[in-house]
Order: C-alpha cells, then sequence, then structure tokens
C-alpha cells in the first residue's frame, strides 16, 4: 500500500481533483444565462452514465477480483461484495432520510425541510450525491494502484463538469446569483474532497479493507444514480430519450477510460 512519505501526496491530488473539476464545470455559467432543459438532461445522462461505468468497471469489478484472492468459493465472492454494496446503498438511504435537501425536479426530501432556506436545501442534495464519488476517488488511490485509481480519478473528474455546470446554471434559472451558484458548487466539491479523504484514509493503511470499501462505494453511487439521477432524467418526457442517449454516451465513455487506463 502507500507509504508514509507518499500518503500527504495521495490525499492533495485526491482532494484536488474531485474539488477543483466541479469548480471548473461552473465556469461557464459567467458567459452563459441559461440553458435549455434538454441540454440539462444531455449533461447529467452523460454524467450519470459515467458514474454507472465506474460502478461497474472500476469499482465492482476489482471488488471481486480481489475478493477472489481471499475466498475460492464464488458464491461466496458475490455474497460478500453484495452485502457492502447493500450497505453502501443503505447509508445513502439513511443521509437522505436524516438529512432536509431539495432536488431540482424530485422536489424536497428529508426531515425539517421547512426549516433552512432553499439554497441550503440544494447544497445539501448536492452534499448527498457527491460524498459517494469522492470516496470512490479516495477508495482508488488509497489501493496504492495505479490501475485501479486512475480510471476513477478520470471518471469521477469528467463527469463533475457537466454536473458542475449543470448545478450552477440549474440555481440561476431558480434565480438565484452567480455568487451564490459558485459558492454551492464550491461546497459541493468540498463535500466531495471530503468524501475523497474518508476513502483514502480507510483503505491506506490496510489492503483488507479495499474490496470491501469498493463494493461500498459502489453502491452508494448505485443508490444515488438510481435512486436520484435516473428519475429526475425521466421527469420530462419530451426530452427522456436525449437523456438516455447522454447516459448510454457517458456509460460507453467509462467503458474505454477503464480499459484504455488499467494497464
Amino acid at each position: 500500500m502507500i507509504d508514509n512519505a507518499h500518503f500527504i501526496q495521495v490525499i492533495i491530488i485526491g482532494t484536488s481533483v474531485t474539488f477543483f473539476a466541479s469548480c471548473i464545470g461552473a465556469l461557464p455559467i459567467f458567459f452563459s444565462k441559461n440553458i435549455s432543459l434538454k441540454i440539462r438532461n444531455i449533461l447529467m445522462g452523460i454524467s450519470a452514465g459515467v458514474m454507472l461505468g465506474a460502478v461497474c468497471f472500476s469499482l465492482i469489478n476489482p471488488a471481486i477480483s480481489l475478493t477472489e484472492t481471499k475466498f475460492s468459493n464464488k458464491l461466496i465472492v458475490a455474497g460478500y461484495v453484495s452485502i457492502f454494496l447493500l450497505l453502501g446503498s443503505f447509508f445513502i438511504s439513511y443521509l437522505n432520510e436524516k438529512i432536509p435537501h431539495e432536488h431540482f425536479l424530485k422536489g424536497k426530501e428529508g426531515k425539517d425541510v421547512k426549516s433552512l432556506k432553499r439554497i441550503w436545501l440544494f447544497v445539501l442534495a448536492i452534499t448527498i450525491h457527491n460524498f459517494p464519488e469522492g470516496m470512490a476517488v479516495g477508495v482508488g488511490l488509497g489501493s496504492g494502484e495505479l490501475k485501479i485509481a486512475l480510471p476513477i480519478i478520470v471518471g469521477i473528474a469528467l463527469q463533475d463538469l457537466p454536473e458542475g455546470l449543470v448545478v450552477a446554471l440549474s440555481l440561476k434559472a431558480y434565480g438565484y446569483s452567480n455568487r451564490y451558484a459558485i459558492t454551492a458548487t464550491l461546497l459541493s466539491g468540498l463535500a466531495e474532497s471530503f468524501g475523497a479523504l474518508i476513502g483514502c484514509i480507510t483503505t491506506s493503511f490496510s489492503t483488507a479493507l479495499l474490496p470491501s470499501s469498493l463494493a461500498f462505494c459502489a453502491g452508494a453511487m448505485l443508490y444515488v444514480i438510481c435512486g436520484e439521477m435516473i428519475p429526475e432524467l425521466h421527469k420530462e418526457e419530451i426530452n427522456s430519450s436525449k437523456a438516455t442517449t447522454g447516459f448510454i454516451f457517458g456509460f460507453i465513455l467509462m467503458l474505454f477510460l477503464d480499459v484504455g487506463l488499467s494497464w
């Protein structure tokens, strides 16, 4: 795994990539006043597709491979990985239930929703969404294996670009200023960086935690994709086919990234 001399460097890389990707994605709001719902759905479809690709190729596949070095029985391997997939999904489900937040199309969720300003409800929704992505980056870096870490880093960074743009422009569409939109995006980037820090610390000191951590992150991201992103993409039926096209494109893009960067 990673020795002490490189541990700080790894943390800096993980937190910086996740933070700046979201921030860079939001910069076009200074040059664009609006975004059509069709373009928004396409961009979010690409983002969701990349996330699903990362779950399948960059998280679950190595989790299975690493678990197979521990257990010879294939059913035990599948069961082990499945347990941590479920734990990851239950973790995000619990956060959704307990933390007040609001999605752009899906609406308000969680407890005490009325007690917070709407901008903070959006920020908390983005935070819940981005935290598992950051964890995935951190776990990949904490593995100390470039073939695991690199596809995750590149894939998550790429999907953060359109996601950051959509978040910022959607907030502007709700009447918030550039300052509020950028601040919300910065906070979402910080949430992702915090997730990267937690993931990196978890796996940097023990190889035994790597397969379970990969599967946990996969489950968390899978819940976000199925429970949050896909319903939002298809809430407006008129653009659902465009969103699906973007989703498939993003999934294929992640396939190429994973195969091309895993040497």
